[in-house]
């Protein structure tokens, strides 16, 4: 410091002294005439304050002259006329008795140009006009003695009680003191300041900024620039004050809003900022020189500002400091509950009215302060303290983290702060968000159902918060959700989803803030697990660019969920929606999508690359499949790598999870469908059907223009997607998978077998490169062992399919060849559920003799039952065989393996049980004995029992029963068919008949006149198959045996005419072939490949079906007669029943 402004230090030290000196003096003399007027007789005015500066002399002879400052006229803000700084309110006037007062307004009022000058002349001529001490006599000594002499003339006793009157109006609430954002002072600037913003006036000349990138309203540097539909574009934070204090046009057009919703960050105005500031580096570094001088301390005396906020703010400190200090030391020290509220009060409006100094938050952050606001919440019913209370709490936190740990220091204390939120003080959600509580107590708070009362509530419902409460509710959902207790978690996202607040959260990925958009993202994923049918909600509403904006600015386990989120999202039933997100996401954001996630997935974890290498090879396939890329290489051997990283289980589980789902097939529930579409591809129509109901899912298979486009557009997926991978290192995806379907694992050996099915199915409708003969070499011989070895029946129609795709080529074919009993032996299985079965049949018997080495026959068992008599009646069902004797025992056999073990004995037949049936549903057996009854027998998993007896008044021969009715031979002429509801009537009375069979109402009789009939039960129509002949050399030719199969009948009997089966169409009754046997049948099955005659000397035919020969004859125990056969669900074991009680079984292999 020179000598100069040392003295001139000293100088304004002293005329300092003697102001207050000169106050001191008058407030003495003051206190004195007070003191003396005991009687209150007199009235004695205060005197006025002294504000003179004294010259150099000190005497009266020197000039003395006002201290006056220059303010800035209101709504002038760096010398442009600024719309928002002069919205104000007008002054309000309080009449009381005779005397108006007139209030000075609480923020900056508009200003006619008229007034600014008028206030420009009359601060020039004040400034300019001195004011010596020693003449009172001036003009403006003489209008303040006036003053004074006016206010002296009213009795202290009416001061007082205007006083009283005054301070019971509350203070003016304004919406400029709602604002919840301090506005910053600016002081005066100094002589030297001036000088130094003038020399850097010439720098600034050169490089102003262009218009258009400067906020009108400002008058600074856009930073986050917004584009109204006016076509006018502003600072966000400037317009959204503006909008925000009730106006609803454009600050410049005037022309009135549509919506006041704020619109997206005009990033292309952003870029162009930030690339002129680049090349102006000067400027931003001669703004860097010249800030914006700050207040001065708290509770010391501020100087003027400049700015008319400023101006009132600062006043407003001063006026109020004292209540201030007050009102915290009635928080912290009164026990008078009214007390402490009406001091919150006051705090709350100061800090809304006020500039927030670093001292004001200081005071207010220490425990004592903070304690007594806890106290209120515990203490106070007053919603409008609580909600100060729950505000400054608010503004504190977000301001001091010291706040949050003094705050939950005492769980009672943030116990207290949530049953307020769950009574009702929504404002108190912030509180909560902001003490960041962990996941551990959101749970315990049980916070989700209030959270979304939070959410459904409108934006205007809330007060203004350093916080929204919906942003609040959104981050704290977000933290339940990302917890590890899948049980809590799924009841919370149960709750999001069935409260229908989807489409609020989905509106919080266009949020301003990184952390509720990543809040938001966790909340949509957590969903879509717990119920993948509302992906549909959140894929038509989302807006993703801003989430792909994110995700530069997140750690890497946020990245990820963004990455999990999109690769969900794509997993929809419409593909070519699907393939609409997908640019989407290839497209949008200000930076490459498809590089930032090669440049991820090379960093990744190992469990993450799955997912993430999914969906960069998705987008990369929107362009030609056909083209060489750097993204889908690495991305399928980032999948490969992971698929074959047998030390982490879990990763290889998601690589082939990922690869199957690459099919593009979905449920409405985001499920791959790629195992119901190969099941349907194989010819398992049913199993397809039953999946898709599962799903509830309807096919897209149909008609319409819609449902054609879409399946159009799924295979053209699919055929791309597959073409890609099978071409990948000429096929090393097919090694990785067949490594995968060694696993021990469950779960990814199913996937990777499901894989392997669909590229190799595939192979048949993509372009020849000779990739089937990798594919072959890896896999032929995993396919064979599943279809032998399969208990599941789809997994070998899988096998079935995928072995299909080897047939067209002879190098396959001939490999085949090796394993055909194998592969004939499950096609036969097959061939009744699957036409596909039935096609490679044909294919591998072409050309060949069926012979008895494939259709090799093993005797399993037989068991004696001879002292039972006669085994009349036979029937398999499930594991279980039941059998009925002449001595009327009906006996329950288990036939697990190669042993036949009797599980149950029950005569409850006095005489010969003819027949047995089973009802298709198969919770029935029914039993008709010549003792002219019905016995109807629960099927448990053991013991049957006898549930109901019918009477049917005659002889039961060969019972046939349905849902409703029973068709049998009686003892004499004719059919009766007999309802369980207690009718029966005779049909058929002409003829005497010898068996029958009932198929889908339709009765077939064989009678012993060698004609057989077709009886339909619904019209009674009788239609003639074969007519009857007489009896040659007095001998009968009865029919003893009738079996339909696939729309054709068998009917057996003698060989007189020298073929004893002849084979029916049961649509046009003509006769298609004949077996040429000369042997006596009394009984037959039929399966889909063979048939099997029961013959009179105990012996069996076995005979081909497709080409009519006989390939094998059995010969049973004895020579007594075959009077019975069946076969079990899988037609894999014949059991036959002989005139002698013997129980015969042989297995089919």
């Amino acid at each position: 410091m020179s000598g100069e402004q040392a003295g001139e230090l000293k100088e304004l030290e002293r005329d300092y002294e003697e102001v207050v000196d000169q106050n001191c003096r008058a407030f003495a003399g003051y206190l004195k005439e007070v003191l003396e007027d005991r009687d209150g007789i007199r009235s004695v005015n205060p005197p006025p304050l002294v504000l003179v500066r004294i010259g150099e002399g000190g005497n009266g002879d020197d000039g003395v002259q006002d201290k006056t400052s220059r303010i800035e006229e209101p709504g002038l803000k760096n010398g442009r006329y600024n719309p928002i700084w002069v919205e104000g309110a007008e002054s309000i006037e309080l009449e009381n008795n005779d005397r108006i007062t007139k209030l000075p307004p609480i923020y900056p009022q508009r200003v006619s140009p008229r007034q600014l000058s008028k206030q420009r002349s009359e601060t020039v001529k004040i400034s300019s006009k001195p004011s010596p001490v020693s003449e009172p006599s001036s003009s403006s000594d003489d209008d303040d003695d006036v003053e004074a002499s006016n206010s002296s003339s009213e009795s202290e006793v009416e001061i007082k009680e205007n006083n009283r009157k005054l301070s019971l109006f509350p203070p003016i609430q304004t919406e400029f003191h709602k604002q919840k954002q301090p506005i910053s002072a600016e002081s005066s600037c100094p002589p030297d300041r001036l000088m130094a913003d003038s020399d850097s006036a010439s720098i600034n000349e050169k490089q102003t900024p262009p218009k258009d990138f400067v906020c009108p309203i400002t008058s600074n540097l856009f930073v986050d620039p917004v584009t109204l539909e006016t076509g006018q574009t502003y600072e966000r934070r400037a317009i959204q004050e503006w909008i925000s204090r009730g106006n609803s046009t454009c600050p410049i057009t005037r022309q009135k809003l549509q919506s006041t919703q704020m619109p997206r960050t005009n990033y292309v105005l952003k870029r162009l900022i930030a690339s002129w500031q680049e090349n102006n580096p000067n400027l931003i570094q001669v703004q860097s020189e010249n800030p914006t001088p700050k207040s001065d301390q708290f509770f010391s005396p501020t100087k003027l500002s400049t700015s008319p906020i400023s101006v009132i703010s600062q006043a407003t400190i001063d006026g109020t400091i004292g209540d201030l200090r007050l009102a915290i030391s009635r928080l912290c020290t009164s026990e008078i509950l009214n007390e402490s509220e009406m001091a919150v009060l006051q705090i709350e409006r100061f800090w809304q009215e006020a500039n927030v100094v670093p001292e004001i938050q200081t005071t207010l952050s220490k425990p004592a302060v903070l304690n007594g606001f806890v106290e209120i919440l515990f203490n106070s019913a007053d919603p409008q303290v609580l909600k100060a209370t729950v505000f400054l709490l608010s503004e504190l936190a977000s301001r001091d983290k010291v706040v949050i740990q003094t705050l939950t220091r005492v769980d009672t204390d943030v116990e207290c702060v949530v049953a307020l939120f769950k009574k009702g003080l929504v404002e108190a959600v912030v509180l909560i968000c902001l003490l960041r509580p962990s996941w551990t107590s959101l749970i315990e708070m049980d916070l989700v159902q209030a959270l979304l009362m939070i959410l459904k509530e409108k934006e205007e419902n809330f007060s203004e918060m350093c916080l929204k409460p919906k942003t609040a509710s959104v981050l704290l959902l977000g933290k339940i959700l990302r917890g590890s207790d899948d049980s809590n978690v799924s009841i919370a996202a149960r709750a999001l989803v069935s409260d229908d607040a989807i489409e609020i959260i989905v509106k919080s990925l266009e949020a301003e803030s990184v952390e509720e958009r990543i809040a938001a993202v966790t909340i949509l994923l957590r969903c879509i697990e717990e119920d993948g049918n509302c992906r549909n909600t959140i894929a038509d509403k989302a807006e993703l660019a801003p989430v792909l904006e994110s995700f530069l600015d997140v750690d890497d386990g946020d990245r990820f969920k963004i990455v999990k989120f999109l690769s969900e999202l794509v997993k929809l039933n419409r593909r070519a929606f699907n393939e609409q997100l997908l640019h989407i996401i290839k497209d949008e954001g200000s930076f490459s999508t498809m590089h930032t996630l090669l440049i991820y997935l090379q960093a990744a974890l190992q469990d993450q690359c799955p997912v993430i290498a999914g969906l960069l090879l998705q987008l990369d396939l929107l362009v030609e499949p056909r083209k060489m890329s750097m993204y889908r290489e690495e991305a399928i051997d980032s999948l490969i790598s992971c698929l074959r990283n047998s030390e982490f289980p879990a990763t290889q589980i998601a690589a082939a999870e990922t690869i199957l789902s690459l099919q593009g097939r979905f449920s409405s529930s985001g499920k791959p469908l790629a195992r119901a579409f190969l099941l349907k591809r194989a010819g398992f129509d049913k199993s397809f059907r039953a999946l898709m109901r599962a799903e509830q899912q309807r096919h897209v298979g149909g008609e319409s223009e819609e449902n054609l486009e879409e399946e159009k557009a799924a295979n053209e997926w699919e055929r791309k997607m597959a073409f890609v991978l099978v071409s990948h290192e000429f096929g090393l995806l097919f090694e990785a998978l067949a490594e995968g379907l060694k696993s021990r694992y469950g779960e990814l050996s199913s996937a990777c077998f499901v894989s392997a099915t669909w590229l190799t199915h595939m192979l048949t409708v993509l372009p020849d490169t000779g990739i089937q003969g990798a594919a072959r070499v890896c896999l032929l011989k995993r396919f064979i062992s599943i279809l032998k070895s399969a208990r599941d029946t789809e997994d070998k129609a899988l096998a079935m399919l995928a072995l299909s795709a080897f047939m067209n080529d002879s190098e396959g074919l001939r490999d085949l060849t090796f394993h055909v009993k194998d592969i004939l032996k499950n096609l036969r299985e097959l061939k009744k559920l699957s036409a596909l079965a039935s096609e490679l049949l044909k294919m591998f018997t072409e050309g060949q003799d069926s012979s008895a080495d494939l259709w090799n026959h093993k005797e399993l068992f037989q068991v004696d039952c001879s002292t039972k008599g006669e085994l009349l009646s036979i029937v398999c069902f499930k594991d279980r065989i039941f059998s009925g004797h002449s001595d009327g025992t009906l006996n329950v056999w288990s036939g697990r393996g190669s042993l036949l073990q009797l599980i149950q004995e029950t005569q409850e037949h006095s005489k010969a049980i003819t027949s047995l049936a089973i009802l298709q549903s198969g919770d029935k057996l029914y039993s008709g004995s010549l003792d002219r009854s019905v016995r109807a027998w629960s099927v448990g998993d053991e013991e049957i029992q006898c549930i109901q007896v019918y009477d049917m008044k005659d002889q039961v021969h060969n019972l046939n029963v349905a849902n409703a009715i029973s068709c049998f031979i009686p003892q004499g002429a004719g059919i009766k068919v007999h309802s369980w509801t207690g009718g029966s009537k005779l049909i058929n009375p002409n003829k005497q008949v010898r068996c029958l069979t009932l198929v889908q109402g339709k009765l077939y009789c064989g009678c012993n006149d060698s004609s057989i009939q077709e009886i339909d039960l619904a019209t009674g129509t009788l239609s003639t198959i074969q007519t009857g002949s007489r009896r040659l050399i007095s001998k009968a030719n009865p029919i003893y045996a009738l079996q339909v199969d696939n729309g054709l009948l068998y009917s057996a009997s003698t060989s007189l005419d020298g073929s004893a089966v002849k084979i029916w169409n049961t649509s046009t009754y003509n006769m298609i072939g004949s077996l040429p046997t000369t042997v006596e049948v009394r009984s037959m099955a039929v399966t889909t490949e063979l048939i099997y005659l029961g013959c009179k000397q105990g012996t069996i035919e076995i005979w081909s079906k497709e080409k009519l020969n006989r390939i094998g004859t059995l010969q049973a125990g004895t020579n007594s007669k075959i009077l019975c056969m069946a076969f079990d669900e899988d037609e894999q074991v014949l059991v036959t029943g002989s005139s002698d009680g013997h129980i015969q079984a042989w297995g089919l292999s």
